[in-house]
């Protein structure tokens, strides 16, 4: 079994789902006691977020890549960075590592096309759904992407750090969430990607008509076949 290395703490809401998924997963393939071998180091999100909302995204990617190197140095066989938005960095983070890392946005494009979706909707933090970082890369796969407009965008970019990030799950919020969804249905979107790894604290498959993507259970399915792979 590979050594998985975890960076999180962006926020930690979502890394807890991320080490119970995975250690979950992993008991389920190989049974008895069995758990994830895993390094985890995790930041202080404030920090991230600062140099986020200052336009700083080098200053984050310096931060995330020295963390990233201790991940390897303590034994790490590949990486996953447990957030959506910071994956704008990962060409910066690379350059401090010798292990490869396991991108979220080619994790979920694979279940896409294992689905033959066509089309899907983008909902995340603002970076994500109007920066090319991650929504070229599903459009570059062949796959058409649908985002709200300006005004929801600004909406779910403060459910997600107002709220979510703080752990509080909010009935209107979600409604909101399922109204955007219904909204991109109507639209042509045939599955939803949930691409901050906090909005699958909020919104799970039974809310929605079509298939949601949850990055974070994405990620952690395929880690684990990372790390059990020959």
């Amino acid at each position: 079994m590979k050594t998985i290395g975890l960076l999180g703490g962006m926020s930690w809401e979502s890394t807890v789902t991320y080490y119970t998924r995975i250690n979950e997963l992993m008991n389920q393939q190989l049974g008895g006691l069995h758990s994830a071998k895993i390094k985890l180091a995790s930041v202080d999100f404030e920090e991230i977020e600062n140099y986020q909302a200052a336009n700083e995204w080098e200053k984050s990617g310096a931060v995330l890549g020295k963390e990233a190197q201790q991940l390897e140095q303590a034994g790490a066989d590949f990486l996953l960075i447990c957030t959506n938005t910071m994956h704008k960095v990962v060409p910066q983070i690379a350059e401090y590592l010798t292990i490869p890392i396991l991108h979220i946005a080619d994790a979920t494009i694979a279940e896409l096309q294992a689905q033959q979706i066509k089309k899907v909707a983008l909902l995340g933090t603002k970076y994500t759904m109007t920066q090319a970082f991650y929504k070229q890369k599903i459009i570059d796969s062949g796959i058409d992407v649908w985002i709200p407009n300006e005004a929801t965008i600004e909406t779910i970019n403060q459910i997600i750090f107002a709220e979510l990030c703080h752990g509080k799950i909010l009935t209107e919020s979600k409604e909101k969430f399922i109204e955007v969804i219904e909204e991109a249905i109507k639209a042509g979107a045939e599955g939803v990607i949930l691409g901050c790894t906090e909005i699958g604290l909020l919104i799970q498959q039974a809310d929605v008509a079509i298939p949601v993507f949850d990055t974070t259970e994405i990620h952690s399915q395929k880690a684990v076949e990372q790390a059990l792979a020959e």
